[in-house]
């Protein structure tokens, strides 16, 4: 490894007869997602046993043939690792699972620079991320509120942020939510099938639109126990769309406590939320389940509610007995 550069041999596979150029080095270089090959094929960093470039992915190959590909030391990350604390529920070397507080956000942007959970991950995992896209930084595959708090996956190599990246696509991850919500739903359990889009009144907000500009959107909800004037409910998602669980339930008439965007607080629930310095919305994502992407063991976490929203359950189910 000379010059900030390493140079990986790879050999055809014998299975591979025919197939693309990228394809085939994402075989034979598991360790390098497609989309990176093709990136670097497109960029003159992949060569032929004799030197010539092969600057096309789509290019046909036959097995045993030889390739060098120049694959250049990942760049900084552009945010600063940062020591924030962190509470793993899972790590390797492909991935981490992280339960989120509330109150963090989980991507730098315009208000949030810095003091996030990238930030985070990058001072927790510093030597272990490779360069995803050619960046030293996790795969942030999926997000949560800033005031939502559970957990979150997110990837440390090329291939595990592909593959976890695919099982989003698919909506084959087992996301299940608890939310304490106002009212208790006449049903015990249902469905609600909406698509979402952002709300062209207010673009903070996101709505249920029919104009066919929305994604689809399903949440699954049942009820665990009525409350007084309030009750728990977990949502399981069939889709992971943004303010999902928020937007489905405020749609059904029960919004969640403490929601500022979605909801409006009864008097008696105002009151308790102030008087426990609850101010945000009561919903956790408790249970994560997936396909780890490297190994393909079926993986689930499980999180208990933290203690903020433990105590506002209690008060609401102290009040029933």
């Amino acid at each position: 490894m000379t010059g900030g550069k390493s140079t990986l041999q790879a050999v055809v596979p014998q299975d591979a007869d025919g197939w693309r150029l990228d394809r085939a080095l994402a075989a034979a270089l598991p360790t390098l997602s497609r989309e990176r090959l093709k990136a670097l094929i497109s960029s003159g960093q992949v060569s032929h046993a004799d030197g010539a470039l092969a600057r096309d992915p789509a290019m046909k190959v036959a097995p045993g043939t030889h390739f060098a590909v120049i694959v250049p030391d990942p760049a900084p990350a552009h945010n600063a690792a940062q020591d924030i604390p962190l509470v793993v529920a899972y790590e390797d070397e492909h991935l981490i699972v992280v339960d989120k507080p509330a109150g963090l956000v989980v991507h730098p942007a315009a208000g949030n620079p810095d003091g996030t959970l990238v930030n985070a991950l990058l001072h927790h995992c510093r030597g272990s991320l490779s360069g995803i896209g050619g960046v030293e930084r996790p795969g942030i595959v999926h997000r949560i509120d800033k005031d939502t708090s559970g957990l979150m996956v997110a990837a440390k190599t090329d291939p595990a942020h592909v593959g976890l990246a695919a099982q989003f696509a698919r909506h084959s991850i087992d996301r299940r939510y608890r939310a304490i919500v106002a009212g208790t739903p006449r049903l015990a359990a249902g469905t609600v099938d909406a698509p979402l889009a952002r709300s062209t009144a207010n673009r903070k907000k996101i709505a249920i639109v029919a104009d066919g500009r929305g994604k689809r959107a399903v949440t699954h909800y049942s009820v665990i126990e009525p409350l007084r004037g309030a009750a728990l409910v977990e949502c399981r998602l069939e889709t992971g769309r943004t303010h999902q669980v928020r937007v489905h339930m405020a749609s059904l008439g029960h919004p969640l406590l403490g929601d500022p965007v979605y909801g409006r607080s009864r008097p008696e629930h105002r009151e308790l939320l102030n008087r426990l310095k609850f101010h945000r919305q009561a919903l956790h994502a408790a249970r994560l389940g997936f396909v780890h992407p490297v190994t393909s063991e079926a993986l689930s976490f499980d999180s208990e509610i933290p203690q903020d929203m433990q105590d506002l359950f209690s008060e609401l189910r102290v009040k029933m007995l």
